[in-house]
């Protein structure tokens, strides 16, 4: 199975605790952050990874090289390759530039500097069951105003990214996906949001979307106190090897 890892933001907002490497590389325990995520993809038996690198990527280069040094549980190598990006391109620009690696019909996408703990086999089977063009993982948090809200009737997308300003629990997008190979025909080029632009667009254009709600372990490294929480997360043993 493939995965895109887009790892080509610019980290600014951890940059007063990890200012010396992109943000998915910052070391966690003697390994960078992204590892502990392509480690998970892995065990999923999600061994072909694309890494859509931009800031720094050289040092993600550096570390994984073709992925022959790193191993699935059964032994398999890991396959990497890069897509570069000479500018920024929006998460729908990052995918697309990373496209011309994806062979398979489907493939999944992920934030490299997110760890998610869930089951990638279920999604690619709502995928399957629903005929989605695009099926994502969405979780619960105690407050959505400081997010989009998304919603889910029996499996399909009813809403994204909806703004409110009432302070109540809600689910809201999780951030990894699981979609349609020719849905890269439909990008444009250039810089383009995949959470502000396509899915909304998906929504009103007669596309299939959907998924399920996961309450699984979750952390986005962005800022420093989440950075410094998965640190203690793995010294207690909360994620593990």
């Amino acid at each position: 199975m493939q995965a895109i890892l887009l790892a080509g933001g610019l980290g600014t907002r951890l940059r007063s605790v990890v200012n010396d490497r992109p943000k998915p590389m910052a070391f966690i325990e003697g390994r960078p952050f992204m590892e502990y995520v392509v480690h998970e993809l892995a065990n999923a038996g999600i061994t072909d990874l694309i890494f859509a690198v931009g800031y720094r990527g050289e040092m993600v280069e550096d570390y994984f090289g073709d992925g022959s040094g790193f191993a699935a549980p059964d032994g398999t190598s890991l396959r990497v390759r890069y897509a570069w990006e000479k500018e920024l391109l929006g998460t729908a620009g990052a995918i697309r530039n990373a496209g011309r690696f994806i062979t398979e019909d489907a493939f999944f996408v992920l934030n490299a500097d997110t760890f998610y703990r869930i089951d990638y086999s279920r999604l690619a089977q709502i995928q399957r069951e629903k005929a989605l063009d695009l099926a994502l993982v969405l979780r619960r948090v105690p407050d959505i105003t400081r997010y989009g809200e998304a919603t889910l009737a029996e499996g399909i997308l009813t809403g994204f990214n909806e703004k409110t300003e009432e302070a109540r629990p809600g689910t809201i997008n999780g951030g990894i996906y699981y979609m349609k190979r020719e849905l890269l025909d439909e990008i444009p080029e250039g810089k383009v949001s995949l959470e502000n632009q396509m899915i909304p667009q998906g929504l009103t254009g007669g596309k299939w979307l959907g998924g399920f709600v996961h309450d699984g372990y979750f952390i986005d490294i962005g800022i420093p106190e989440a950075y410094y929480q998965f640190i203690a997360d793995v010294k207690k043993g909360v994620v593990t090897w």
